[in-house]
């Protein structure tokens, strides 16, 4: 019994060991999409930049839950504040504020649905979220760190802001769709990821079940692409 106890210890801390190395890769991985991936989207506010490190943190939650997202979009923020902000302490709080509002809502709906409906429900949903979420915060926040009058601010949530987190959500979702299931199978290949025990759509390797997925996702990269070109010529 004794020795039954000690096993299931030891397995428990392998597990706790890989997960930890697992979300300290995809951390490093979201920092580097980040680093690499920026761009305004609407000229007349160039301060609004896409970039995709949240589809990363995303799919950490997919994997390991809501906390996982919340975990590792505080590491990330905390690092970008410290390498490459400009916006200190009130710009790492934003980022921190729209990933995570984004990733967690996204995170539990999946994890309560696990399947590629609940996957899509929760990004449509957690785009709604985290955009209503950063009108709010742009208001009350923005002025802070920009310098701007409040009034100023207010008139722009609806014209630049709204529009913004919703293609940015919109993109995210799309990519998350795309990358999660080849990302997950590599991680497995590679011992960061436990193999799946299941047995439906979700664990299995049968491309055709997803590609319908892959239409979708690649008809919102191409629409959002479109309206980001349309904005700036």
């Amino acid at each position: 019994m004794e020795k039954s106890v000690t096993l299931e210890n030891k397995g428990r801390s392998r597990m706790d060991t890989r997960k930890m190395v697992t979300l300290a890769v995809m951390a490093a991985l979201a920092y580097m999409v980040m680093m690499l991936i920026k761009f305004p989207v609407i000229p007349a506010v160039p301060f609004l930049k896409y970039e995709p490190k949240d589809v990363i943190i995303t799919i950490s939650g997919f994997m390991f839950g809501p906390l996982a997202s919340l975990l590792t979009s505080a590491v990330v923020s905390l690092v970008e504040m410290i390498t490459v902000s400009d916006t200190g302490p009130i710009g790492a709080l934003m980022n921190f504020i729209g990933t995570s509002a984004f990733a967690c809502t996204a995170a539990i709906i999946y994890k309560k649905f696990h399947t590629i409906k609940g996957a899509f429900a929760g990004l449509c949903v957690s785009t709604l979220f985290m955009t209503l979420v950063m009108l709010a915060w742009n208001y009350l926040i923005t002025p802070l760190y920009m310098g701007m009058p409040r009034e100023a601010v207010a008139e722009m949530l609806l014209p630049y802001f709204m529009p913004f987190n919703l293609l940015k959500g919109a993109m995210n979702s799309a990519l998350t769709m795309l990358i999660y299931k080849p990302l997950s199978n590599i991680m497995r290949k590679t011992h960061l990821l436990p193999e799946s025990s299941s047995s439906d759509a979700e664990s299995g390797g049968h491309m055709k079940k997803y590609a319908f997925v892959y239409v979708i996702a690649g008809f919102v990269i191409a629409t959002c692409a479109a309206v980001i070109i349309i904005w700036n010529l």
